[in-house]
């Protein structure tokens, strides 16, 4: 009898594990339907894109035209200064926040926890025309450049993708044991040294996934960057690829190998990191 039941779950695990298995893929699937369907018109000409004529897609023009007709060499790199300054400002400042948060017990920690995930309940719309307003009264009182400047984006991007950045990462140190970080000092580290020498190694793969996050979240950006980039000297990626799609002309082949290159580099990164991402932003749940 008892085989029986081992045997009869191991056969429902493997059910379950199997069902799991195909929805995983169907999501899959659908995830990267978009982007196939992306690669496959990007090699379409306009008039087969028009005519809604397809036929075996081998226009592989439209990626060198893709450059020609718009500087996207240099929104590509906008959006690489911008975002890896994002990711490195706002992942040091989340680091030193979150574990602040996690380990030590001052008045208000509570609130400030909850604040912090309240800024995200907000619409990020919402502060478009009040941030601009107060960028526009800085410049006018002390004639520092804002709008239309890497640092004015750096500066908005760290402020959005800090407070989620914190909660998640408060949540992984929390889950690190503190005898780590006392045996640490009983054998001569500071509480900052042991901070550096043991938490961060061990927390690597959360910083890890919330880099990821910063990054991913910054890169696909295109409200706040078309409405404080007022020429193409710092413009990023989303607002150089609105530009096929105008007033008088629709290059939806240009438009879509542009996606394809956009999209390339995400999904590197993503794929080349998906394990510790996954494992990142799983881990900070074990405890809060």
């Amino acid at each position: 009898m008892k085989t029986q039941r081992l045997s009869q779950k191991k056969r429902r695990k493997d059910i379950m594990d199997t069902i799991g298995t195909i929805v995983v893929w169907i999501f899959v699937i659908l995830a990267l339907f978009p982007i196939v369907w992306m690669a496959i018109t990007s090699l379409m000409t306009q008039g087969d894109i028009a005519t809604g004529k397809f036929g075996i897609p081998n226009n592989f023009g439209n990626y060198k035209e893709m450059w020609e007709s718009v500087d996207f060499f240099n929104y590509f790199k906008n959006s690489v200064i911008v975002c890896g300054i994002t990711t490195a400002i706002a992942l040091a400042i989340a680091t030193f926040a979150g574990y602040a948060t996690a380990r030590f017990k001052f008045p208000g920690s509570n609130i400030f926890g909850a604040a912090v995930l309240a800024t995200q309940m907000v619409p990020g719309i919402m502060f478009l025309l009040p941030l601009y307003l107060v960028f526009i009264k800085i410049q006018d009182a002390t004639g520092i450049r804002i709008i239309n400047t890497y640092g004015g984006l750096i500066l908005v991007y760290s402020a959005f993708y800090i407070p989620f950045s914190i909660w998640i990462l408060r949540g992984f140190f929390a889950s690190i044991p503190t005898e780590l970080e006392e045996a640490a000092i009983i054998d001569g580290c500071s509480k900052f040294g042991a901070f550096i020498k043991i938490i961060l190694p061990i927390a690597r793969i959360g910083l890890i996934a919330t880099g990821i996050y910063i990054f991913l979240m910054a890169w696909d950006e295109l409200l706040f960057a078309w409405v404080l980039t007022t020429s193409s000297d710092v413009a990023t990626i989303p607002v150089g690829i609105r530009l096929y799609v105008g007033n008088y002309q629709n290059r939806y082949d240009l438009l879509m190998a542009a996606g394809c290159v956009t999209t390339l580099p995400p999904l590197i990164i993503f794929f080349g990191l998906q394990k510790q991402f996954i494992r990142g932003m799983t881990a900070g749940s074990v405890k809060a």
